[in-house]
């Protein structure tokens, strides 16, 4: 196993320690740990390009690594942060990650994964949905209102964000899709 990948894997094992520190009420220590993970994200894709170890595996592990980190935390935010103001982009977010992820899955079937490559505005839905994580872990959702209401506010904008994106994915993949229904 690469250098990359290795960093890929280390942020799912990263995840589980948010988790658990979370859950020690320790909120200052998981949102720096979820903070580390998150650079994490950018650092295994650096690393393959400049040690030329990209790999097929990669490119399997590094989404789903991802996709494991943002919602094993969101699911256990929304225990804290128990409101259907809460659940709801909570909700937006994680089926945009199901819905481009398999989107993204059947257009590589097809041959025609640059249709739907990454897009700017999932990049910016990502650096927003990674702030807003941090600042939701790092405030206690019991103490005062302004630091999570900032953190629910970046959320909405996630939320909204991953909408966006999803279309933007979806309408590159519409020509290929609608020769299929």
């Amino acid at each position: 196993m690469n250098i990359p990948n290795q960093v890929s894997v280390f942020r799912i094992a990263l995840a589980i320690v948010v988790l658990a520190l979370y859950s020690m009420d320790l909120y200052l220590w998981s949102a720096l740990v979820f903070a580390i993970a998150s650079f994490t994200d950018w650092l295994d894709g650096y690393l393959a390009r400049k040690l030329n170890q990209t790999s097929s595996f990669g490119a399997f592990i590094d989404p789903v690594a991802d996709k494991l980190l943002v919602a094993i935390v969101l699911v256990m935010l929304v225990a804290n942060y128990d409101t259907i103001w809460f659940v709801i982009p909570v909700c937006i977010i994680i089926a945009r990650e199901i819905l481009v992820s398999a989107l993204r899955e059947w257009m590589a079937t097809q041959g025609n994964r640059e249709a739907v490559a990454v897009a700017f505005v999932g990049k910016v839905k990502t650096t927003v949905q990674m702030i807003a994580i941090v600042i939701l872990l790092a405030a206690d959702p019991f103490g005062p209102a302004g630091y999570w209401m900032a953190g629910y506010g970046l959320i909405y904008i996630a939320a909204l964000l991953s909408l966006v994106s999803m279309l933007h994915y979806f309408r590159g993949a519409w020509p290929y899709l609608s020769r299929q229904l």
